[in-house]
């Protein structure tokens, strides 16, 4: 048994051990997208049944979670396993940073999806107008197609203005606040069970790695410790 000596001065944080954690985490969740994508695309079939979607969602939603879980408890194991003091906050903060980076990666999706709808919408509307100076000059049947459009939309403005769209309005609303509600529920929960499990596998990741490590100083230095380490485990 080797004893373990520490300095005052000494870091008890490792960052080569959390960023090696959130690599390995990234690594396990891209192999099982990969491998789950493929699985759903075999298992598409539209020749063979024509309902071929029916339970997609559910096993894709349980397919994620299985992801997700393998991967911190992967990533949290290893930057435990890589630390040399307190596996369980590694684990811990190689979870955290990789929630951070998906956060980020999303946020950036989200913002180029819907910058990217801004652009064809605008782009959209320009050829609108373009087309619009090109036929100002129609015929008379162009003409009556844009009355027939006008009034169109003024009965459906009619018809949203009745007494049934208030009603209609309020139900949406309803609906769009559960759904958020229910989201925000699922993803608090999902970060405290990522978190439990990014502590319990990073602590069990530490207890395997040996608990005692040599130090430095004299060979006098070191027989004094292994004296004084003797003595109190005999004590």
């Amino acid at each position: 048994m080797r004893l373990l000596t520490t300095s005052d001065g000494l870091p008890r944080l490792s960052w080569g051990a959390i960023i090696a954690g959130v690599i390995l985490s990234m690594i396990v969740y891209v192999v099982m997208t990969v491998l789950g994508t493929a699985i759903g695309a075999t298992l598409i079939s539209p020749m063979a049944k024509p309902d071929t979607l029916h339970g997609f969602g559910f096993g894709s939603g349980v397919w994620v979670i299985v992801t997700t879980v393998l991967g911190v408890f992967v990533g949290s194991y290893y930057a435990g396993r890589c630390a040399s003091v307190l596996g369980w906050l590694h684990g811990l903060l190689a979870w955290a940073v990789m929630t951070l980076l998906v956060v980020y990666g999303m946020t950036s999706l989200i913002t180029g999806a819907v910058s990217t709808a801004g652009s064809i919408a605008a782009t959209g509307a320009q050829v609108g107008a373009v087309a619009t100076n090109q036929t100002a000059g129609g015929s008379q049947a162009i003409d009556n197609a844009r009355q027939q459009l006008q009034a169109a939309v003024a009965s459906a403005a009619s018809a949203a203005s009745g007494p049934d769209a208030d009603q209609h309005v309020r139900q949406a609303a309803d609906t769009a606040a559960r759904g958020v509600a229910r989201a925000s529920w699922f993803s608090f929960a999902a970060l405290i069970v990522g978190a439990i499990i990014s502590i319990v596998s990073g602590a069990a990741g530490f207890r395997h790695q040996p608990p005692y490590e040599e130090g430095s100083g004299s060979a006098s230095e070191r027989a004094a410790r292994r004296a004084a380490a003797a003595h109190s485990r005999g004590a």
